[in-house]
Parts: C-alpha cells; sequence; structure tokens
C-alpha cells in the first residue's frame, strides 16, 4: 500500500489517502462490489479496505474532487459520489471517534436470509442504530455482528430492530 501511495505521489501531487468508514460493506464479498463503484469515479482510487473496521483508505485531490469547504461539507459531498455510483448500497460516514478499546463485537444468530438483498436489509437497520460503529450480516454463516459502543446501544436493542424487520433471530 504504501509504494501505491508514494506512487500516486510521483504522478499527482495533490492526490492524498484519505480514510472514511463505508456504509455497505456487510460482507467480505461486497469488497469487490466497492471496487467496481470506484472505477465508474474519475479520479479516485482505494489504496487499501481494512474490513473489520469497514474503514476504507482512498486517494483522491481532494480540492480538485470536491472543490473547497469544510470537513463535513466535503465528506458529504463524497458520500452523495459514492451513493449515485452505488445505486445507494455504499456510503461514507467519519471515522469512530470511540476508542477501539471501549466497543464490544457483538454476535447475533440470525435464519432465514438467503440473498444479499436481505442481508442489506437487515444490515442497514443495525447500522443505523446510534453506537453501531461496523456490522457485517452474512446468510452464508447465519450470523450478523456488530461493532458497538455499549455506553449507547445494546444486543437487545439490535436485537428488537432485527425482529421489527422481520428477521429470525436463531436461539443459541
Amino acid at each position: 500500500m504504501i509504494v501505491l501511495l508514494a506512487a500516486l505521489a510521483l504522478l499527482a501531487p495533490d492526490v492524498q489517502p484519505v480514510k472514511h468508514r463505508v456504509t455497505g460493506l456487510f460482507n467480505k464479498e461486497r469488497e469487490d462490489d466497492l471496487r467496481e463503484v470506484v472505477k465508474k469515479l474519475q479520479d479516485v482510487t482505494i489504496a487499501g479496505i481494512d474490513f473489520d473496521t469497514a474503514e476504507v483508505t482512498f486517494s483522491y485531490d481532494p480540492v480538485k474532487l470536491l472543490g473547497k469547504g469544510n470537513e463535513k461539507q466535503l465528506l458529504e459531498r463524497f458520500d452523495n459520489m459514492i451513493r449515485q455510483a452505488s445505486n445507494h448500497t455504499f456510503g461514507v460516514r467519519p471515522l469512530c471517534a470511540t476508542p477501539k478499546e471501549k466497543l464490544t463485537r457483538l454476535e447475533i444468530p440470525v435464519a432465514g436470509l438467503d440473498c444479499r438483498a436481505c442481508e442489506l436489509s437487515a444490515y442497514e437497520v443495525i447500522f443505523k442504530i446510534d453506537g453501531v460503529e461496523q456490522a457485517t450480516c452474512s446468510f452464508k454463516q447465519g450470523k450478523m455482528t456488530a461493532l458497538i459502543d455499549p455506553e449507547k446501544t445494546n444486543k437487545a436493542a439490535l436485537e428488537d430492530a432485527l425482529k421489527k424487520r422481520n428477521v429470525t433471530l436463531k436461539t443459541p
């Protein structure tokens, strides 16, 4: 990754690595989907993907790509670009502000999620909960995982949200 970033810096001196949390990255198979989406964006490349935290390092020239503005405005513009290019299945958020050692990883056994649309639907209901920093969903593994801030949410809140979306929870 360092070699790629150094090469980009030589070719385009204003290109820089920018890290964002990516929404919609709910299973490993979605990494290839994200790469295809980014290919649609002119002057943007992926320098690295950390699936465990849903953090992606992109390389682009922020001023050339997004214009001028504050950090929140630039993030919103980049989010809109990713959403449009992905038909609203990916988005970006700021990096997690809570220290990783204060986060808790939960696992919730689920059943009946037999396609990507079902996985995406279950993922979206979980990821929208305040305090959920990262989530995954796999019908092959029959589970959802979530990295949460335990001061903001808990397993019961996630399970209730899934039940409201008619996701079947397996009993251990």
